[in-house]
């Protein structure tokens, strides 16, 4: 039995009586319990934190890089323990485990280049005798609080760029799956960390609350739920802090008549279907244009059928269970409002027989003649639920995407430049792919969507999140052999 506390100040801690149970979704069974931590023990991470910040902002870019490179030669050493961790406690398939730890690890990769990054900008003799730069400087003990379904890339799109930056850090991961980022904080302060540059602390809301409203907390990185990021954004916001909050969302991927199908069919199966629908980016609404639409679900429904469901720690595997009982029974019950609003269910995988358990399994299920009315169309489902929306032409495919509350990712299947070029230029979607399923950004580009999918200005992790976690200072500067003797009592000019 796993009991997972808080790390603080390079040490393994835990005083509160709380706990919650830890489960292995494959199994069903209870594998562990995490400790829930008290606004007194957030406190006390932030502290801290705040304490480590002097020495830590002080050191040069150069040696902060350092460390960040031996985390990553250390998380390549211990990849299979921490994608077994992640297996054990989210459910997904190992080889995806690992996927998200090499995503993960990019961005490690693009921070321990901060030495560059955090270069500012130099005018001399902006005036006579006058020069002007900037600076990027450290904002302080920032925190970061991450999902289920990726309980160690997504806090790596935080962490490792805060912290070059010269940051302090404090992490709350998901009670759902807490295991692999405790096991990142060990390895970082095996990586010459200093203790309290990066906390972690587990918990709820009462641990949240703290981080969004202490004075000590100067910003704070979100990826979730849309209602919860808007709690999020408006709580830490009017406590006068930064914030990035990623919400939802609902993707499509529109099939042109023109399209590969056996392409479209195969980026549809892993985008859809992989990691049981548990993924931000999943396309679960296909845009079937003009006639494709019955040689679409032809294609699809026996590789639909046909999906491998089991342990994900068995080869072979293409989709484990979902992470909690509760959320599969929320996933079923949209595919029952589906079938009850006249959508046809072309596959139910609700009673899949899994391979290696008997946990919170749920095959992929298949709904053609969805209809934007649908709560199936409108809501994100976040289980392996695709549906299909036939529409008579392009036109009426960008507008039903345009019109989505959600705005965080899509996809355009065609052999036509001319669409191609036209769809990236007018679809109203942070993040675009082009003959690609699940664009994500690579780490030196930032990751964000539009619409209700993302709170505030700034995307994550690329030049956004050094953006995010640095304030600019500008400097203008005379010396003394050219100071002016007399007063000036007008807006200052340079000439």
């Amino acid at each position: 039995m796993t009991s997972v506390t808080h790390f603080v100040d390079g040490t393994h801690t835990a005083e509160s009586e709380r706990r919650q149970a830890l489960y292995n979704p494959a199994t069903g069974e209870v594998s562990g319990e995490v400790s829930l931590a008290s606004a007194g023990e957030t406190e006390a991470a932030i502290a801290s934190a705040k304490a480590a910040f002097h020495e830590w902002s002080e050191m040069s870019p150069l040696r902060r890089a350092r460390v960040l490179f031996k985390f990553k030669s250390l998380v390549e050493a211990n990849m299979d323990e921490l994608a077994a961790l992640i297996t054990k406690e989210h459910g997904k398939v190992l080889e995806d485990a690992k996927g998200e730890l090499t995503r993960g690890l990019e961005v490690v990769e693009f921070a321990c280049g901060i030495p560059h990054l955090l270069k500012g900008e130099i005018t001399e003799q902006i005036a006579t005798g006058v020069d002007s730069w900037s600076l990027n400087q450290p904002l302080g003990v920032v925190a970061g609080i991450s999902p289920f379904n990726f309980p160690v890339m997504v806090p790596m799109w935080m962490f490792p760029i805060a912290i070059a930056c010269g940051n302090t850090f404090i992490m709350k991961p998901s009670e759902k799956d807490p295991s692999s980022t405790m096991r990142i904080a060990e390895l970082l302060k095996e990586a010459g960390l200093p203790d309290g540059v990066f906390n972690v602390v587990n918990g709820d809301k009462e641990a949240v609350d703290v981080l969004l409203t202490h004075p000590d907390v100067q910003a704070v990185s979100f990826v979730g739920s849309t209602p919860i990021a808007e709690y999020i954004y408006s709580t830490a916001s009017q406590h006068g802090k930064r914030v990035q909050a990623l919400g939802g969302a609902k993707n499509h991927m529109v099939v042109m008549p023109d399209a590969d199908l056996d392409q479209a069919v195969a980026a549809l199966m892993g985008a859809a279907y992989g990691s049981a629908g548990e993924r931000c980016m999943a396309i679960s609404v296909a845009v079937a244009v003009g006639n494709v639409a019955d040689a679409l679900i032809e294609k699809l429904t026996p590789k639909v059928e046909a999906l491998r469901v089991g342990n994900g720690v068995l080869e072979g595997m293409e989709m484990g269970p979902l992470v909690t009982a509760d959320h599969l029974k929320k996933v079923e019950g949209y595919v029952a409002s589906g079938v009850d609003d006249g959508a046809t269910l072309v596959v139910d995988g609700r009673n899949v027989t899994a391979e290696g358990g008997e946990g919170f399994f749920l095959g992929g299920c298949l709904f053609d003649n969805v209809t934007p009315e649908m709560t199936i169309y409108r809501d994100e489902i976040f289980g392996p639920v695709l549906s299909v929306v036939r529409v008579p032409d392009y036109a009426t495919a960008v507008k039903l995407i345009n019109e989505h509350e959600f705005g965080n990712g899509t996809a355009i299947f065609t052999q036509n430049g001319d669409a191609a070029r036209q769809f990236c230029h007018e679809i109203q979607v942070g993040m675009v792919g082009v003959n690609v399923p699940i664009p994500v950004p690579m780490a030196f580009h930032s990751f964000g969507g539009w619409k209700r999918s993302l709170f505030g200005p700034l995307h994550m992790h690329g030049p956004d999140g050094v953006r995010f976690y640095t304030r600019r200072k500008a400097i203008t500067a005379r010396w003394p052999t050219g100071l002016r003797v007399q007063a000036d009592f007008i807006m200052p000019t340079m000439k």
